[in-house]
């Protein structure tokens, strides 16, 4: 087929996310190599939010590929029931990147219901009932991580589950308190969220499930001490810490996960997206040996027929080994010192930046009208005048791919980027901040 059939069969055949119908136009992909992907018209596009944060090893890599194939020529599925070489190998693996502490690895389809069945998980381990989670996380659209999450798209849910409770983001940026020190603010936020503890009954709480950093509603990184401070809140109330490593984890913040930069040991991670970059479906969540020895005599009820899915894993083991024999985790941290500076700059030179947050190769720029009130750029929740979406089109005419969310655009490119690209892409974002400072801010 030519391009333009399969646009309009997929328009008239396929309901697209998060999208009023009539307003789609999605692009044919011809094909992809590395960061970039071309249509039937020869344009060239550069993915610069490694298509939804998870395609953090970039397109064609033969490595993930040729296992895929060399698993097909095994078979493609068996049952969860049944023992496979590379579900074995893959969970084997994620056991021991992650700290000493934990044990083992339940397979999901992906994220959304890897975050679902961490909640399980920790109702069952701890005989509570009450998920702490935050206001601008998002964990998820299904019925439960879409309870979890904290933003807008958990509208759609409501009237939702009972036994969700919501608290604040460390968000010092928006905070109407001037704090003296990172370490101010942290000790304002862990206040808070100990008083809600006590509030909703501290023996009621089985789990606090967070972003290790708030993705996409702003990258929010969590101020010194914040995380360590959480840990010791969960350990003095006998909660479960989960952190949802679905979008930041694999590499993206420069180490293979996000809260090993923030000297924490979790006692539940949830992992998706990276650990097979989207080759083939594949979520997990991993729980601490504690955990695992209860359920060595209790029922986990838990359960998918796709859990490990045999291609998957093998796509998975594929990945990892790739992370560590291409020295990602080193790559990234240095890339990611250039797009420190490149949006440091940025925020300096344009009236509608009002912050820049960056880890690694994972960042957000943050538009605003005005950058002493910090008034955003659109209203939280609402974009009435199509704002946002006519900044991401200006980029998108310049073939520099990402998306926004709220006022915040999102830069997070496939983990093999060189300095050098990721510096001619940042130029056009560049020429787009000019305009929005002229005609839009």
């Amino acid at each position: 087929m030519e391009g333009n059939e399969i646009r309009q069969k997929q328009k008239k055949y396929v309901l697209q996310s998060w999208s009023r119908q009539n307003h789609v136009n999605p692009i044919p992909v011809e094909r992809a190599e590395g960061i970039y992907f071309w249509d039937y018209e020869g344009n060239r596009y550069t993915d610069m939010s490694s298509q939804l944060v998870n395609m953090n090893l970039g397109f064609g890599n033969k490595d993930i590929a040729e296992a895929i194939k060399k698993k097909t020529d095994q078979y493609c599925f068996v049952g969860p029931s049944y023992a496979d070489e590379s579900r074995a190998e893959l969970a084997e693996m994620i056991i021991g990147l992650l700290p000493d502490n934990f044990g083992k690895v339940f397979f999901t389809n992906a994220g959304a219901d890897a975050n679902e069945n961490a909640v399980k998980i920790a109702r069952m381990f701890t005989g509570r009932n009450k998920i702490f989670s935050r206001y601008r996380s998002y964990h998820g659209s299904s019925f439960g991580a879409g309870n979890l999450t904290g933003e807008p798209r958990r509208f759609a849910l409501e009237p939702g589950v009972p036994g969700f409770v919501k608290f604040m983001d460390p968000y010092v940026y928006r905070e109407c308190i001037d704090f003296p020190s990172e370490e101010a603010a942290t000790a304002y936020y862990l206040n808070k969220l100990e008083e809600q503890i006590l509030y909703e009954g501290a023996d009621a709480v089985a789990a606090i499930v967070m972003e290790t950093i708030t993705g996409s509603n702003g990258v929010i990184i969590p101020p010194k001490g914040y995380l360590p401070g959480v840990r010791a809140l969960c350990d003095k109330y006998g909660i479960l810490m989960v952190c949802d490593e679905v979008m930041t984890g694999w590499c993206r913040t420069g180490e293979m996960f996000a809260f090993m930069n923030f000297d924490v040991k979790p006692d539940i991670v949830t992992f998706a997206k990276g650990v097979t970059c989207g080759y083939v479906p594949l979520g997990g969540v991993a729980v601490s040996s504690e955990i695992a020895a209860y359920f060595d005599e209790n029922l986990l009820s838990c359960g998918l027929t796709y859990s490990g899915h045999p291609l998957a894993c093998a796509a998975g083991v594929a990945c990892v080994n790739y992370y560590e024999k291409a020295g990602i985790p080193a790559h990234v941290r240095e890339v990611g010192k250039t797009l420190g500076e490149i949006l440091e700059q940025m925020k300096k030179d344009h009236s509608c930046v009002g912050d820049v947050r960056y880890i690694g190769l994972f960042s957000a720029v943050e538009l605003v009208k005005n950058k002493e009130t910090k008034e955003a750029l659109v209203p939280y929740g609402k974009d009435p005048d199509g704002v946002m979406g006519r900044i991401v089109g200006m980029l998108k005419e310049r073939r520099f791919m990402t998306y926004s969310h709220e006022n915040m655009l999102l830069i997070a490119p496939p983990l093999i980027i060189t300095a050098q690209q990721l510096s001619e892409e940042m130029e056009k974002l560049d020429e787009v901040l000019d305009i929005v400072d002229r005609e839009i801010g």
